[in-house]
């Protein structure tokens, strides 16, 4: 009987190839990407040089991640998103909205609830990664995670 090689990062907790793993991946990804434009949008729209540049340091977070989880798909074989996909078409309208009719609170409160679904999703589907994903986003993109929120948090404080 012939045997079949695995490498060990494409193989989930039940030993087998986990596609599984690679479509949670795309699903963060884009999560990620849709995080990325609404930082754009809102750093565009602020006339405040200091807010800008704590959203900045959010924003390069975030792509940071894009990075990492586009390079974990390809290791695995997937081919990563290359957009957000509706869930970023819909998130920058609703950050669009909170600029112009509540400008930096209501921008800030947008991002916080945008951090806090990532930060659900993150926590929801990590069982559903290959070890070594799991590994990944447990240990750092996680903690990143809930460092941007914690940014967010602090600085919806100083703007109220």
């Amino acid at each position: 009987m012939d045997q079949l090689a695995f490498t060990d990062e494409s193989v989930g907790f039940d030993g087998l190839i986990d596609d599984d793993s690679i479509e949670q991946l795309k699903s963060f990804c884009r999560g990620e990407i849709a995080a990325v434009e609404t930082y754009r949008q809102a750093i565009a729209a602020t006339n405040e040089e200091w807010l800008a540049q704590e959203l900045q340091r959010n924003l390069a977070s975030h792509e940071a991640r894009v990075t990492m989880l586009r390079r974990r798909i390809e290791e695995l074989g997937g081919d990563p998103p290359a957009s957000s996909g509706p869930w970023g078409a819909f998130a920058k309208v609703v950050e669009g909205t909170a600029v112009a009719i509540g400008g930096p609170k209501a921008a800030l409160s947008a991002l916080v609830e945008g951090e806090d679904h990532g930060l659900k999703d993150y926590r929801d589907d990590l069982e559903e990664l290959d070890c070594e994903s799991h590994v990944l986003v447990r240990d750092v993109i996680l903690p990143q995670q809930v460092s941007t929120l914690r940014t967010l948090a602090d600085l919806k404080r100083l703007v109220a």
